[in-house]
Formats: C-alpha cells, sequence, structure tokens
C-alpha cells in the first residue's frame, strides 16, 4: 500500500469514448478522489449503487473523483471499454470512468483489486486508502460507504483523518500476463 503522505501519481486516460482527464484537471479540488474499480468484480457490483450515489454527493461538496479500470481488457472483454460506457450510463455515474489500458497508474498507485480507493487532501497527499466499507457480497453487513465516507467528510470538514484504515479486499487486477508488478503474488 502507498504510504500516508504519498504525493499523488500524476496520469492522464482516456476515457471509454477517448475523453482525456487527470488529476491536473481539477486543481482547485479540495480533496481527490481516485478508484480502481471494473465491470465484472462482484466486489464492485456489491457496492456499486451506493458507490454512484456517495460519489455525486461528494462531488457535489467539491471532491474530484475518478475512477480507474485497469484490468487487462483483451483477456477479460467484460471489462472492455465499450462495456464501460455502458456500466457508466446503467448506473449513473457522474465521475469520469478512465481506461488504465498498459496498467501503469495501477503500478504507480500499488492498487491490487478492486474496488481500491484513494484519497488525496488538497495538496495531493494521501490521507486515506482502503476499504469503502465493511461490506461483502455474502457477509450480510450493509453497504454503507461508511470507512472511505468518513475519511471524505473528515477531510472536506477540515477534520482529522483516522489513520485506523482497513485494506480494501476484492478481486485482483487482472494483469497482463508477463507484467505484473512487483507486489503482486
Amino acid at each position: 500500500m502507498l504510504e500516508l503522505g504519498t504525493m499523488a501519481p500524476d496520469f492522464t486516460l482516456p476515457d471509454s469514448s477517448g475523453q482525456t482527464t487527470g488529476p491536473r484537471n481539477s486543481t482547485d479540488a479540495p480533496g481527490h478522489l481516485v478508484m480502481f474499480i471494473c465491470n465484472h468484480c462482484p466486489f464492485v457490483h456489491h457496492i456499486r449503487a451506493e458507490l454512484a450515489r456517495s460519489m455525486k454527493r461528494y462531488q457535489d461538496m467539491g471532491l474530484a473523483v475518478v475512477a480507474i479500470n485497469s484490468n487487462d481488457a483483451v483477456a477479460y472483454p467484460a471489462d472492455s471499454p465499450e462495456l464501460m460506457a455502458r456500466e457508466v450510463e446503467e448506473f449513473g455515474y457522474t465521475f469520469p470512468y478512465l481506461v488504465d489500458g498498459d496498467q501503469s497508474v495501477a503500478k504507480a498507485y500499488r492498487a491490487a483489486c478492486t474496488p481500491d480507493f484513494y484519497l488525496f487532501d488538497g495538496d495531493r497527499r494521501l490521507v486515506y486508502r482502503g476499504q469503502f466499507d465493511g461490506s461483502r457480497p455474502g457477509n450480510d453487513v450493509p453497504v454503507t460507504g461508511a470507512d472511505l465516507g468518513a475519511a471524505v467528510e473528515a477531510l472536506l470538514g477540515g477534520a482529522p483523518i483516522s489513520t485506523d484504515q482497513h485494506p480494501s479486499i476484492g478481486c485482483n487486477i487482472k494483469w497482463t500476463v508477463g507484467k505484473e508488478p512487483d507486489y503482486f503474488g
């Protein structure tokens, strides 16, 4: 995991229509959230309705939000850019959903799974990395977004953010065979 206080790795990535964006596109935001998600992961399916609602609320509060799909879309066609566009439409994502085709951004963030969340302050220093909440498919814990939500609300409210953070659990990023990062495995 990235260490708290780490500067956000910069990137510019396309969405499914080829429109590019990155953290530098929202320089005046009080915080930046980078999420690694994908279309086919059951852990993402489990939270995506609440994820869409929460992200809309945080964006309305001024938070800059992007989601990134770093999965190998050749080996996992359910994660193709065309199907990403359908996901955006179907679930009402209000944030850019970007394609990390060469997986370099996932590696720069040391992302390991979907979903995975990285919250940075206005100076682009990492203040939270971890889970959306404690809900998992089949564990009967309600999906609330409580863990990430507490960090976002503290950041936007100027309060301290707890360093008691729980790592994300989900499907591993589907690395291109032979190009897996050193921290995978």
